[in-house]
């Protein structure tokens, strides 16, 4: 089945992107990719040497012809900085693509809603491809949407804490009211129950950073999120059958004797 995710007439042959941020080491990062299945990698570009090609680098390990690079501002608690850091990546030749941060408690790394929205409107009018980072509030949503964001990327429950998606039916409200673009569950995804519960509620993607670094086998996490992710999708596509109260024959009687 054909069923790619589209952004900004960018083709995205995975429903999962990954993190590389909390492994190990670069070889660790490299396999964990790998087993994931994904063909979209973020990488934080104010923690993360990929600018600087004359030593050792990410993309030494993570090939930028095999993956769509997906830089993000992580770390940024201005809008300046995150502008800034947006910029170098882009004068950097890594992409127009940017996960735009602007975080605003350092405790929880919520957004800092107001920033991120004037961030959002500044690059999309410089053309860049942005996919902000936000709370899972559907009226902020809509006005990311409306400011010119290419996708909305909510939270499902605070960064790397692994808690699964703590509002589904808040996800659900932001699908059905910001309908022009992708929505990417972002933050909070802890084991492969919570990508599928995301795919299942009918979020286009999930990206997962710490809920696979972190795993006691990272490598095997990979695998069971990709395979969560696919299953949870075609279980969105199939449609669910409705929930009742009390049992249904599998086996219907009707015209036996």
């Amino acid at each position: 089945m054909d069923d790619r995710l589209v952004i900004k007439g960018i083709e995205f042959s995975s429903r999962l992107w990954v993190g590389t941020g909390k492994y190990r080491d670069f070889e660790e990062t490299k396999k964990a990719v790998e087993a994931s299945g994904t063909d979209v990698v973020t990488v934080a570009v104010r923690r993360v040497n990929i600018i600087n090609r004359k030593t050792e680098n990410l993309l030494d390990y993570i090939d930028p012809k095999k993956y769509k690079i997906l830089p993000n501002t992580a770390g940024c608690y201005t809008v300046e900085d995150a502008l800034r850091y947006s910029r170098l990546a882009r004068e950097a030749g890594i992409s127009d693509l940017i996960k735009l941060e602007v975080i605003g408690d350092e405790k929880t790394l919520f957004p800092d809603t107001p920033g991120l929205l004037k961030a959002t409107e500044i690059l999309a009018k410089e053309g860049f491809i942005v996919l902000p980072y936000s709370n899972d509030d559907p009226i902020m949503a809509k006005r990311l949407a409306d400011a010119g964001a290419a996708a909305v990327m909510p939270l499902g429950a605070p960064i790397g804490s692994g808690l699964g998606i703590r509002n589904p039916y808040n996800i659900k409200i932001i699908l059905e009211t910001v309908n022009t673009v992708p929505i990417i569950v972002d933050a909070g995804v802890g084991t492969a129950s919570d990508a599928t519960i995301a795919m299942e509620l009918g979020c286009d993607a999930v990206l997962i950073n710490t809920g696979i670094a972190g795993a006691k086998d990272p490598i095997a996490m990979a695998s069971a999120m990709k395979h969560a992710v696919t299953a949870g999708r075609l279980a969105y596509l199939a449609g669910r059958i409705p929930r009742k109260l009390y049992a249904s024959a599998s086996s219907p009687i009707e015209g036996m004797l």
